[in-house]
């Protein structure tokens, strides 16, 4: 296991996507330290901004294993595309974490900024406190959204979790912002706390499930039923009783929303359209 610890408090923004066990996997702690990244408009090594050491254990697996030690929220697009291997976070980190991941996993025990996990393929993403905004949502200008893979946040997010989804899951146990999923395609999303508006608006196919208050449907979104429970993935499932509902209908969205009936008595009124 390589472990890199902060030299420092961090004031500009640094762009590392070299933190990743593919660039790792193979080089000496040497390569290693004179990896090039850039803090604000200077490019510096990696070495001269965390300090660099290694742990060899008996039963180390070949896959290459990153511990990251200290604030690291001003480092951006660590696991830029990993394919295999896994990096630990014990602290905050910043904007495009695992961007366009394809393997591997990320564990971070702190809060993540935003765009985490954009357009992954593949691989697994845990956050142990919060995320931003746009969380596994493509750039301005994309419809690439997530098209595989798992993020779990055990916090809050922001706003257009899961944006242009196109496979996977996103499993949020906290709160999340407005527009999760909005123009969703596959995939699930699952807001295990309260939900912003607009959810799911666009979506095409998909599934997301709110366990806690929904502040309003979107009217383009029709009542199908009253279900018992759903299945979010294999042992895991939110029980009800749970609105079902079908949209986007301005899509012609064939996408089910799922709401708890209980935390939302101010939705009863559908009721009568069943």
């Amino acid at each position: 296991m390589i472990n890199l610890r902060t030299l420092r408090d961090f004031r500009f923004p640094i762009l590392a996507e070299c933190i990743s066990p593919d660039v790792f996997q193979g080089k000496t702690l040497a390569e290693i330290e004179v990896l090039q990244v850039w803090e604000g408009n200077k490019q510096k090594k990696l070495g001269e901004l965390f300090k660099i050491d290694e742990i060899k254990a008996e039963n180390q697996s070949e896959n290459q294993a990153i511990a990251v030690y200290g604030d690291v929220g001003k480092v951006r697009r660590m696991g830029l595309g990993m394919k295999t291997g896994e990096i630990t976070i014990n602290g905050e980190a910043g904007m495009h974490l695992g961007e366009e991941m394809k393997g591997g996993k990320i564990t971070v025990h702190g809060n993540v900024a935003g765009w985490a996990g954009s357009m992954m393929k593949g691989g697994a993403i845990e956050i142990h406190g919060s995320a931003g905004d746009y969380l596994a949502a493509p750039y301005r200008g994309s419809t690439e959204g997530m098209r595989g893979g798992r993020v779990i946040v055990h916090g809050n997010v922001g706003n257009e979790a899961g944006a242009h989804m196109k496979k996977g899951i996103i499993k949020i146990y906290g709160s999340a912002g407005q527009f999760v999923g909005f123009r969703m395609l596959d995939g699930t999303v699952y807001v295990q706390g309260n939900c912003g508006g607009r959810t799911g608006a666009c979506m095409v196919d998909g599934k997301i499930v709110v366990g806690g208050h929904l502040e309003s449907v979107l009217p383009s979104f029709t009542i199908d039923g009253i279900r018992a429970r759903v299945k979010i993935e294999e042992n895991e499932v939110a029980d009800g009783p749970l609105y079902v509902f079908l949209g986007d209908l301005t899509e012609n969205g064939s996408g089910k929303l799922y709401v708890s009936k209980e935390k939302n008595p101010h939705l009863n009124y559908y009721e009568k359209f069943l």
